[in-house]
């Protein structure tokens, strides 16, 4: 398999395994109060560095997310925009020269840019569920790098489709030469058993009439021919014969004529069309395809934008309509969608507007780096969730719904390998919980409450195997006899994190036990 190589890549291609473990820390809870707390729904805003975000998001996420939707930049030079579309922004010159070193001043922009995308792309690509799908926008200025490079990330078997996306429905003498019109969506799945949804058909619900007052409810017609389709004759109410290419197959025609769901013309002699039931509306859709023009445009989506902020400004934002459509291929209604280059908040907006049509319940990730993840991503969020307009326009009707915002906090560990005593406690539990079970820290139950057995060491049991983390900032914890004897719970193994151990290879063997010392036995993500 070809596989592309730049100026940088040998210092990146593992990068991610280097970048520090840095915890979330939870600001407030909107709209709610923030003496809620943390709310339940699951939603999060993110707001710092998405490298460190995406790496802060593994203990609770990894292998969980179903549908990632990124718009990262475009690397089209413009420095002009309210969302930096050029890999020269102070914050990313800065991390080049960190990681890259001196050989960053000798980059390239589009060096640049590759050597921004592959770590980022490495953890969303274990973020991703293995029946997943990850779909990126991009125009021309990267889109061949970044085909390689997701085929040396993603495996170039599981490449699903270069989506052409029309974001301009008007011609614009943008260039000298040929006016650009389109941009592309990307898509790769985790694994080859990835199946996109079918597409409901783009119909309104005034559009569903009963004309033959038919039990079933209403409905609308749809052509019942498909080129490519089953070949074969039918023959209709006049004895005509004719011969098509069908949307169905034989046996699946038959049976709809037996279910009275074939109208031909009134003289009997036409094609039939099949009716379309409006409640089978979303389950009987098509196959999509790769040319996308009926999802709106940029424009549409900037004047969706003033309608929500009418003091504010967002250059390009993605039309809502485009997500859902996205999110659409891949997700159910329990789905987690994270959006890592998040900027005016599209995909939550999607989201929620997916959800309150449909009764889902999907989760949104987003994260965003700049300094207005507050003031336009999260608050655009809030506004839909509670609905908006101004005066004189409709006002568009709430979603509802909650999220959390969150700042990065401080790295888990120190530049020297302790432990960071800064950080709390139970979210230092929280991590070693997963490091061993690979299960979020939402399975870590018994370490709180009814069920504890006592010991403030306890964080639980999997697969017959019980953990333990004695960790005291202030004090040296050594694995002895007294600890044990505190130890209520029985299993067929005993995992036990401390600063020192004093009981002997031949005692541990015997009943179970695994020493690990802190911190040289943690797992480093």
């Amino acid at each position: 398999m070809p596989t592309l190589h730049w100026i940088g890549k040998d210092k990146v291609i593992n990068h991610h395994i280097n970048v520090p473990f840095r915890v979330l820390e939870h600001k407030y809870t909107a709209p709610q109060p923030p003496e809620r707390g943390v709310c339940e729904a699951g939603n999060k805003i993110i707001h710092g560095d998405n490298l460190d975000a995406l790496k802060a998001l593994l203990p609770e996420y990894e292998g969980r997310i179903n549908c990632i939707y990124i718009d990262p930049p475009y690397n089209t030079g413009n420095e002009g925009w309210v969302y930096n579309d050029n890999v020269n922004d102070p914050k990313i010159r800065k991390w080049l020269g960190q990681v890259v070193g001196k050989e960053a001043e000798d980059l390239t922009r589009h060096d640049k840019w590759l050597c921004m995308m592959y770590p980022r792309l490495k953890l969303l690509h274990k973020l991703l569920a293995d029946d997943g799908a990850i779909f990126i926008s991009i125009d021309d200025n990267e889109q061949a790098n970044l085909k390689l490079i997701c085929d040396e990330i993603f495996g170039g078997g599981n490449f699903v489709a270069n989506i052409v996306w029309r974001r301009r429905k008007s011609q614009a003498n943008l260039s000298k030469n040929i006016s650009p019109i389109h941009d592309f969506i990307v898509c790769y799945s985790k694994s080859k058993e990835t199946t996109l949804n079918k597409i409901s058909p783009n119909i309104n619900e005034s559009d569903f009439k009963n004309p033959d007052n038919d039990e079933r409810g209403p409905y609308v017609t749809m052509p019942s021919t498909n080129k490519g389709g089953s070949k074969y004759s039918i023959i209709t109410p006049t004895g005509l014969t004719i011969e098509d290419e069908w949307r169905f197959k034989e046996d699946t025609f038959k049976k709809l004529l037996s279910e009275n769901r074939l109208v031909f013309p009134k003289n009997g002699n036409g094609k039939p069309r099949y009716k379309l039931f409006l409640n089978e509306k979303l389950i009987d859709g098509v196959i999509p395809n790769t040319w996308w023009d009926d999802d709106s445009s940029n424009q549409e989506a900037t004047l969706e934008l003033k309608s929500i902020f009418q003091d504010k400004s967002f250059d390009t934002p993605k039309p809502t309509k485009l997500i859902v459509k996205v999110i659409s291929l891949i997700s159910d209604k329990n789905s987690i969608i994270l959006d890592s280059f998040a900027g005016s908040g599209t995909t939550a907006h999607a989201v929620l507007n997916l959800n309150k049509q449909d009764g889902g319940n999907r989760k949104f990730i987003l994260v965003e780096m700049e300094d207005y993840a507050e003031s336009i991503t999260a608050e655009r969020v809030k506004r839909v969730m509670n609905g908006y307009g101004s005066a004189g326009s409709p006002t568009a009707e709430g979603t509802g719904g909650s999220f959390d915002y969150y700042e990065l906090g401080e790295p888990l560990f120190l530049e020297n390998g302790n432990l960071n005593e800064k950080i709390e406690i139970e979210k230092i539990r929280n991590y070693i919980w997963y490091s061993e079970t690979q299960k979020p820290s939402l399975s870590l139950t018994l370490s709180k409450g009814e069920g504890n057995e006592g010991n403030s060491a306890f964080l639980g049991v999997n697969n017959d195997t019980a953990y333990y983390f004695h960790y005291l900032k202030d004090e040296i914890t050594t694995l002895n006899h007294d600890f044990l004897a505190g130890i209520k719970t029985k299993a067929e193994q005993y995992v036990i994190y401390a600063d020192n151990c004093v009981l002997t290879k031949a005692f541990m063997t015997k009943y179970h036990i695994i020493f690990k010392k802190i911190p040289r036995d943690i797992t480093r993500f």
